[in-house]
């Protein structure tokens, strides 16, 4: 090996030759994974909107009705787990 060959090496070769590579960033691996994930959602959206069997309007008023209760339903949800949690004497069932 000569120094000629020293110099047209880059980062890449010279880590090759170690033995050793360069570290992907966790940023990056998350940037890419939530951005997969986001379009994923944005396609199944769109299929399920294509799919839907109801007219725009009508499914758009289904819609808005679900997200409008959806709090009342949360409430609801958390209110029968806290129920399912306690005994009948108000204690904590300590069942596992």
């Amino acid at each position: 090996m000569n120094l000629k060959t020293l110099k047209d090496m880059d980062k890449e070769d010279i880590l090759g030759l170690l033995g050793l590579e360069t570290k992907s960033s966790t940023a990056g691996w998350l940037a890419g994974t939530l951005g997969t994930f986001g379009l994923g959602i944005l396609v199944g959206a769109g299929v399920a909107l294509m799919l839907a069997p109801r007219p725009g309007r009508e499914l758009r008023g289904a819609i808005r009705n679900r997200l409008r209760r959806t709090p009342d339903d949360l409430g609801d949800a958390i209110g029968m787990a806290r129920d399912a949690m306690t005994g009948e004497g108000g204690q904590a069932n300590k069942t596992y």
